[in-house]
């Protein structure tokens, strides 16, 4: 009956997301006085979960599954909450698992809620706190169905460690046939990917060209942060349509997005919002963008960014 939690992995490592959603299930788990299963997809090292509240890690060893199919991923999880008995199914919102949770609702019977932001007001009925309209409102959703899935928005319960440890066991689920092949899979290995950025560097058509996306690049890292564009920037060729965030775009999720040289349009504006803070720096004071900012500078970016570098270089030099 333990609450069973997909943990994502990445090239074998665990993603940031994998001990949020641990968390978030460690705090389910203490409301419903059960314990916490987590499965691993070919991780090479799960022992970290123990400190966020998982107590079994189901660890998935197939070659097959090296790269991500929705339909398999969501068989393995299903047999996982049979096995385990789970009532509760606890999976992140990244990109892999908004494909995957469907199938797996679908597959358990389970009513599904996205987008929850907290951990349930109440277990009997269950009841969620999610996001709605684009993150500008919540609304509270009571789940019915004996079993129940969960998909916790990135950053929104954040990462709460627990004492204790995490046994493991190697968990052979059949796996379906998959008839997808993979010729090859181009990945940005140097850089901190949109998805799992705590601080988000993003830049418009404010920066006049390609040319000078250097300071962008410069902030971002100076920060540790993940670079992001506008649609018109990806459209125009300055950057990759991987880097594009909105509502058309990557949805954002960050504790902290700069938005330079950005005027804010509606679409933009709705794939960022459930970013916590949310920093504009742009020439218009009219400019969209700063109804929606915590904080705005109106100012020249080429004149704002190399003094904000040189300011953050400075700090972290004292620190």
């Amino acid at each position: 009956m333990s609450v069973l939690v997909y943990t994502e992995s990445e090239q074998g490592k665990l993603k940031k997301t994998a001990l949020e959603v641990a968390s978030y299930a460690k705090a389910v788990a203490n409301q419903l006085g059960t314990t916490v299963t987590a499965v691993a997809i070919n991780a090479n090292d799960t022992s970290e979960l123990g400190k966020y509240g998982v107590d079994k890690v189901l660890n998935v060893t197939n070659a097959g599954l090296d790269a991500f199919n929705a339909k398999a991923y969501a068989d393995v999880l299903k047999q996982a909450a049979e096995k385990e008995g789970s009532k509760v199914v606890i999976v992140s919102s990244s990109a892999d698992s908004k494909y995957l949770a469907p199938l797996l609702s679908v597959g358990l019977e389970a009513g599904f809620a996205s987008n929850v932001v907290e951990a349930p007001s109440s277990t009997s009925p269950f009841t969620v706190k999610r996001t709605a309209f684009t993150n500008k409102a919540f609304n509270m959703t009571t789940i019915n169905t004996d079993v129940k899935l969960v998909a916790v928005s990135n950053n929104s319960f954040g990462l709460v460690e627990s004492e204790g440890s995490a046994t493991a066991e190697d968990f052979s689920p059949s796996i379906p046939e998959i008839n997808v092949k993979v010729e090859s899979v181009d990945k940005a290995t140097d850089k901190v990917s949109i998805a799992d950025a705590e601080i988000v560097v993003s830049a418009g058509r404010g920066m006049k060209g390609p040319e000078n996306w250097g300071m962008i690049e410069e902030l971002a890292e100076v920060l540790g942060a993940a670079t992001a564009c506008s649609k018109p920037v990806s459209d125009l060729g300055w950057r990759p349509h991987s880097e594009h965030v909105g509502q058309t775009g990557k949805p954002v999720a960050s504790n902290l997005y700069i938005a330079i040289g950005i005027s804010g349009a509606i679409q933009h504006l709705a794939g960022i919002n459930a970013s916590k803070v949310k920093v504009v720096i742009n020439t218009d004071p009219e400019a969209p963008f700063f109804k929606a900012a915590d904080y705005g500078v109106v100012g020249d970016a080429f004149e704002v960014v190399p003094a904000l570098i040189e300011k953050l270089k400075a700090f972290k030099a004292q620190q």
